[in-house]
């Protein structure tokens, strides 16, 4: 059992609520606009981290983290990006991809809009957990929990952090 803190969006924005639910976790998943470094240097202090880089993020972030990130966790095939889209609607950069060979969970950041679902068509489970950071339309920062227990993902939960 593997528990996930899955946040995106943070524009160079850390603070100590985040690290707080980061230090429960088993892993942390950053889905792109990092910003500053110092955000992921926080978070890897407190667990091991997975990232990718955004669209805002530096050359020094795009040398530490790549574009895309696909990994297996327990018995879960995961990919995490910053710009994917979503169900119906997925960014022509992932499409194909997607139709030919789906993840189990797919992930990604961008849109600063909370959306968990699941598309029937690709028999997958989409994830955007909405911006953590004090940057962007968004007014609610939020981050996501979950577990992976061997092929099962669960227990999800929307952590609000507050308007920002």
């Amino acid at each position: 059992m593997t528990k996930i803190l899955l946040l995106s969006d943070t524009h160079s924005h850390m603070d100590n609520t985040i690290l707080k639910y980061a230090r429960q976790a088993d892993e942390v998943w950053h889905a792109g606009d990092i910003g500053n470094l110092a955000v992921t240097d926080s978070l890897k202090n407190t667990a091991p981290l997975r990232a990718v880089y955004g669209n805002i993020d530096s050359a020094d972030a795009r040398k530490e983290f790549p574009e895309h990130n696909r990994f297996m966790c327990e018995g879960v095939d995961i990919w995490i990006t910053h710009i994917g889209g979503y169900p119906g609607r997925y960014d022509k950069r992932v499409r194909e991809e997607l139709r030919k060979d789906p993840p189990k969970l797919f992930i990604c950041g961008h849109s600063h809009i909370l959306k968990v679902m699941y598309d029937k068509k690709l028999d997958l489970l989409h994830m955007n957990p909405g911006a953590a950071g004090k940057y962007g339309l968004h007014q609610v920062r939020t981050m996501l929990r979950f577990v992976i227990d061997k092929d099962q993902i669960r227990d999800l939960e929307i952590v609000e952090l507050g308007k920002k």
